[in-house]
């Protein structure tokens, strides 16, 4: 699969089947990840991935809890790309556990060089994150970004163990795909494309 057939049809995934996805193929998707752009290259990133059962009990016992008051039943009225996407978090809140692998995209302030910064994180970190979705959807794994981390970041820190200056940037649940990939929904490029000036 190509990267753009890759990109045209990297849905988020929420409907993930309980099965393992294997260390080497895990360690692809990290090999991906890191060949995204950095700051000065400065490669501030770490993946905890956590796949073992003991690991992902703690994690579902942090996140469960804390998910649940904020999920709201849909609307009838709503559009129903809202329906399904808030159907499709309630299902993954309620099968947390079953998740086979949960990927923290990490940063450290390690640039500028000269005086790290917080603030340059996010710049190592998402492009890494992006390239790793894109990855797995290439090898026909799902996938969707969330930021359930800020929920529960002080517990989710001691659970992976985390040092004092590192960072959640993305919370990644993978898996093999219990529904269909498909194309995604866009606005179109002339919407938002605007030559020499806005």
């Amino acid at each position: 699969m190509d990267a753009i057939t890759a990109m045209e049809t990297c849905r988020a995934m929420r409907y993930l089947r309980p099965e393992p996805v294997s260390d080497a193929v895990l360690r692809r998707l990290v090999y991906a990840a890191t060949r995204a752009p950095s700051p000065g290259n400065s490669q501030g990133w770490d993946f905890v991935i956590a796949r073992d059962p003991a690991t992902r009990r703690r994690i579902t016992a942090v996140l469960k809890p804390a998910l649940a008051p904020i999920l709201p039943e849909p609307s009838p009225t709503a559009p129903r790309s809202q329906r399904l996407m808030l159907d499709g978090v309630r299902h993954l809140a309620e099968r947390l556990g079953d998740v086979p692998a949960w990927i923290f995209v990490c940063g450290r302030p390690v640039y500028p060089p000269n005086a790290p910064s917080e603030a340059w994180i996010s710049s190592a970190v998402l492009p890494a994150a992006q390239n790793l979705i894109v990855a797995a959807r290439a090898l026909g794994l799902g996938t969707v970004f969330t930021a359930f981390h800020t929920l529960v970041e002080p517990e989710l820190r001691k659970v992976l163990e985390l040092p004092d200056d590192a960072r959640i940037g993305v919370t990644i649940p993978l898996g093999w795909p219990a529904a269909e990939f498909g194309p995604v929904a866009r606005k179109p490029v002339d919407a938002v494309l605007h030559w020499e000036h806005w």
